[in-house]
């Protein structure tokens, strides 16, 4: 279950789909994620074919992270 969103146009699209925050190109993609990030309880669950399912390092050591589109990621923490 998502609990918090940090970006502020991902999260108007998440519960309104609001594109106004968001590069309306990867609206496809990004409604699917979201949608399997919020069913998720392992970032194992994220490990779609093309999503790229990758832990991060650096500042934001322990955050996971999947690809949207070129430099475009989705990065998130699992907590429960």
């Amino acid at each position: 279950m998502i609990k918090s969103f940090k970006h502020k146009g991902l999260e108007a699209f998440f519960e309104s789909a609001n594109y106004a925050g968001i590069n309306p190109a990867h609206a496809s993609k990004l409604k699917h994620q979201l949608a399997q990030l919020n069913q998720a309880t392992q970032a194992i669950h994220m490990k779609i074919p093309g999503w790229n399912l990758h832990l991060l390092s650096g500042t934001v050591a322990g955050h996971w992270s999947v690809w949207v589109n070129g430099n475009w990621q989705l990065a998130f923490d699992i907590c429960i």
